[in-house]
């Protein structure tokens, strides 16, 4: 008799591995693609508040004013009138806060939205040049930026 305790069965084990199991592709190229476009929201937390406003040298007040918007009990980043964030620098197509971007920006592109079928992870890879090229992320690297933009 075998006394080795079965394992727990993996994501890849499963009879309902999602279609990106064996991973992805993405490689940012700061080209400022997923800034621009339709109006939407970045929501933002109070400690993503503070290490922008502190990368911008601001005090957490004047970067309420400057950049923010109330979106019920939330806050979003501002947008230009085109939709494009206003940390999108309009000459460079660079961001601002790079640095210290929201998690919204920092997951891009493992949204539950991009990941919903291989149609949308295509749709992704049309809108931004990075999406389907460079570093390899394994399933379980999507995962946990899928899982982190949710919370």
């Amino acid at each position: 008799m075998n006394s080795t305790p079965p394992r727990a069965k993996s994501a890849s084990d499963s009879a309902d591995r999602p279609w990106y199991a064996d991973g992805l592709r993405f490689e940012c190229t700061q080209c400022g693609a997923c800034c621009s476009g339709e109006p939407g929201y970045v929501f933002v937390d109070e400690s993503e508040i503070a290490a922008m406003a502190e990368e911008l040298r601001l005090s957490v007040e004047e970067f309420h004013q400057k950049f923010l918007r109330r979106v019920g009990s939330q806050f979003s980043l501002r947008e230009y009138p085109d939709g494009d964030c206003i940390f999108l620098d309009p000459k460079s197509r660079h961001c601002l806060v790079y640095r210290s971007r929201p998690i919204q920006c920092r997951t891009w592109p493992f949204w539950d939205s991009t990941l919903e079928s291989p149609a949308d992870w295509r749709d992704t890879c049309d809108a931004c040049p990075g999406a389907g090229k460079g570093q390899l992320y394994t399933f379980d690297e999507i995962e946990v930026r899928r899982r982190e933009k949710s919370v």
